[in-house]
């Protein structure tokens, strides 16, 4: 067998061992989105769900550090919280602090996620997508990524990226806790 079909055994085999259904702590980061006016917080739990995963939690805090960092600190001290998804803060703007917020609590960092979800916007909107700092990485056994908070950006990291290898990141993250 050849080493590439000898890999890609293994990534299937991997992916079936995967968890299918999963529990998720949806937090959406804005100094102006009411539960009424979310519509990317309610894109996510409506994606999600229709994915068959659970919606364990679900909030809306301010662009700030300590509001955005407590949130996650308590979405992961929830042992049945499996991965926490940020919508909004990931920009540039001086107010877009969510990956300052989150980056002190993930143990590893995924770089491959954020410059796939780039590569992948780029071909939507153009050179605007490298203005994005989405990131993925893990922390105590689970996922924790932060996502734009347009709904077309979010509908390309679950599409593209997150539904098909969350299951996968999952069963990675647990390995050794």
């Amino acid at each position: 067998m050849s080493a590439d079909r000898e890999e890609a055994g293994g990534l299937h085999a991997h992916r079936r061992a995967a968890p299918r259904r999963l529990s998720v702590a949806v937090i959406t980061v804005s100094d102006t989105r009411t539960e009424a006016t979310d519509t990317g917080g309610a894109f996510l739990v409506g994606r999600l769900e229709g994915a068959g995963h659970r919606i364990r939690a679900r909030r809306i805090v301010p662009d700030e550090i300590a509001a955005i960092r407590r949130a996650v600190e308590e979405a992961l001290a929830d042992p049945e919280v499996e991965v926490v998804l940020l919508t909004g803060g990931t920009g540039v703007a001086p107010r877009d602090v969510t990956p300052e917020a989150i980056g002190p609590l993930l143990e590893r960092v995924v770089p491959g996620f954020g410059e796939l979800f780039r590569v992948l916007s780029h071909r939507e909107i153009g050179p605007a997508a490298l203005l994005s700092r989405a990131l993925l990485g893990l922390a105590g056994g689970r996922v924790v990524a932060a996502l734009p908070g347009s709904r077309g950006a979010l509908r390309l990291a679950l599409d593209e990226l997150l539904l098909p290898e969350l299951g996968h990141l999952v069963g990675e993250a647990r390995k050794g806790t």
